[in-house]
């Protein structure tokens, strides 16, 4: 950690997500803050994976998390949202199409 940044330098070979694909979230999850459904996130940067985690209340485990893992690129997919209880919801190439089954449930909530 310098001493000079109030914050420790993440590792050079932690993986992050890109400005895009953190607006994308961000836009989701404003939706569903807004429709009462989440309250809190956090986010981590792993050696192996990025990971943006959703919260019903801060002190609960998260009830999603979305996770960019750039090995499995060529395979499913980078991107793959998993459920509360680790199962994967949705994987895939696109961001975009995999934040759909968290969309869903955002319909489900206005009804």
């Amino acid at each position: 950690m310098n001493s000079l940044t109030p914050f420790p330098e993440r590792a050079p070979d932690a993986v992050m997500f890109q400005r895009a694909e953190l607006n994308e979230i961000l836009s989701l999850y404003g939706r569903m803050v807004a429709a009462g459904e989440w309250r809190d996130y956090g986010i981590s940067a792993l050696r192996d994976a990025a990971v943006f985690s959703i919260f019903r209340r801060a002190a609960e485990q998260p009830l999603y998390r979305i996770e960019k893992r750039p090995k499995l690129r060529a395979r499913q997919g980078q991107y793959q949202v998993i459920g509360m209880d680790g199962q994967i919801l949705k994987r895939g190439h696109e961001l975009r199409t995999v934040l759909r089954v968290l969309e869903r449930k955002l319909i489900r909530a206005v009804e």
